[in-house]
């Protein structure tokens, strides 16, 4: 008996450890299953605000460039109303689709360090996958509403006197040959990219590289008739200042788009999207009242873009303070240059090139300046020990000017052997809106009376009844 007392004891020792062992696992398990479902759950929650950030952020840059339309059409002439409006939102369509047949792969689709290969034409590949937290069509088409903008930015200094066919087949052209390798070596993982260049939102890649463009087309399609001859006037400064303010809106997409998710770096560029030119057009209006004594409407919704332009590329890399002390610096240059423009014999009529060119080689120089890793936990600029990245960011800059203007330069004369680049004397006089799409944007009577008899060019046209109908 005492020997059986014995052996159960002795089972009893042996088995209290493996007891405690399977009470303490089956104690452990739920709650590393809560812990693995709560991280699952969160994971799901970033990715779905992600997602939610960027399809407003898409839509937002995507309202852009009708905005940019607004922007300009209201500093032409009335007659060229329309025409200009037309060359905003026909980059809509025919941007967009050649983004997807092709500019996507040449931007971003692996390659060489200077252009993207033919992998994702068509957008082969290109479904719900994830592309970092996000799906990978969204990217795409994210990154499409970026080239469509772009390529519209240059029709600012055409304005007035370019056909309308030759700008509809410049614009798939310089998408493909000049906007998709610039965004390839800056975001697609090309040479300015492994150099460390900093470009968060398109500082490089959009607006330098659009002004150069715009500056080669002014100079190979020439002046004006009447410019420096006659007060060439805003016809509805209101348009612009509606633009101005429309861009503002869509330029929070635009640059805290750019962090690609609903992030800090997204918060920290929608911040600096605010301050930025918001100190621009403190300083712009001051420089008005200091200048001629009043504060123009003109110049406070050119003051907002050059600010916009600024910051752009260093959006997501520097501080707030440092957002305003840039927006505040960017004015003075820009502000300076247009004054000068209008004394030389470079029609370029909107200025793109003085805010769009000077205001985002300003802004990619200054984040070689003030980037901050602090804040961006990427790299330091000169303030705050490397002075290294000023000098890359000024070789991207001087790179991408060269780039864009001699290929631009190739493009509009390939363009001119199929048909002419600029409009006739008579067709300019009359106004674009007539000669290019047969309508008016303003009428004083019940329809458009100046279409009834026009024929563009000298060519035969069917005459247009009233209300602009065929």
């Amino acid at each position: 008996m005492r020997s059986r007392c014995k052996r159960f004891l002795l089972a009893l020792l042996l088995l209290f450890p493996c007891g405690l062992a399977c009470a303490a696992q089956s104690a452990v398990t739920p709650d590393a299953d809560r812990i693995a479902k709560l991280e699952q759950a969160v994971k799901d929650a970033q990715t779905a605000g992600d997602n939610g950030w960027m399809l407003v952020s898409a839509a937002l840059v995507l309202l852009m460039t009708p905005a940019l339309g607004f922007f300009y059409g209201g500093l032409v002439r009335g007659k060229n109303a329309l025409n200009v409006l037309m060359m905003s939102f026909v980059s809509l369509g025919i941007s967009g689709v050649t983004w997807a047949l092709l500019g996507y792969s040449l931007a971003f689709a692996p390659g060489t360090p200077f252009v993207g290969g033919l992998s994702r034409a068509f957008l082969a590949g290109v479904g719900l996958q994830a592309e970092g937290t996000i799906p990978h069509v969204l990217y795409m088409v994210y990154q499409g509403t970026f080239a469509i903008i772009t390529v519209a930015l240059i029709s600012g200094a055409i304005v007035e006197r370019m056909r309308f066919t030759a700008y509809l087949l410049f614009l798939p052209l310089w998408v493909l040959f000049v906007y998709s390798p610039v965004a390839h070596w800056v975001w697609g993982g090309g040479f300015l990219a492994k150099m460390g260049a900093l470009d968060f939102a398109g500082g490089t890649v959009v607006h330098i590289n659009a002004a150069a463009a715009a500056f080669v087309a002014a100079r190979v399609l020439g002046q004006r008739r009447d410019y420096a001859r006659l007060a060439i006037l805003p016809h509805n400064v209101p348009f612009t200042l509606l633009g101005a303010g429309l861009l503002w809106f869509g330029w929070f997409g635009f640059n805290a788009g750019s962090a690609n998710g609903a992030n800090a770096s997204a918060a920290l560029a929608f911040t600096n999207t605010l301050l930025a030119p918001a100190a621009t057009l403190t300083a712009w209006t001051i420089l008005d009242i200091y200048r001629s004594g009043r504060a123009t409407a003109v110049g406070a919704a050119t003051g907002i873009v050059v600010g916009l332009v600024a910051i752009t590329p260093a959006a997501g890399f520097v501080s707030p303070i440092s957002a305003l002390a840039i927006g505040a610096i960017a004015a003075f240059p820009s502000y300076f240059a247009i004054l000068w423009r209008s004394r030389t014999s470079l029609d370029d009529s909107l200025d793109v090139v003085a805010a769009h060119g000077l205001g985002g080689t300003v802004g990619a120089l200054l984040t070689g300046v003030f980037a901050e890793k602090a804040w961006n936990g990427t790299t330091n600029g000169l303030l705050f020990g490397n002075p290294q990245q000023l000098a890359i960011q000024a070789v991207a800059v001087l790179v991408a000017i060269l780039f864009s203007a001699f290929s631009t330069y190739v493009l509009l004369r390939v363009v001119s052997f199929a048909v002419r680049l600029r409009v006739n004397r008579r067709d300019e006089g009359t106004g674009l809106d007539v000669s290019q799409h047969g309508e008016e944007a303003y009428t004083t009577g019940e329809g458009a009376v100046l279409v009834l008899d026009y024929s563009p060019s000298g060519s035969s046209a069917a005459p247009l009844a009233e209300g602009g109908h065929a």
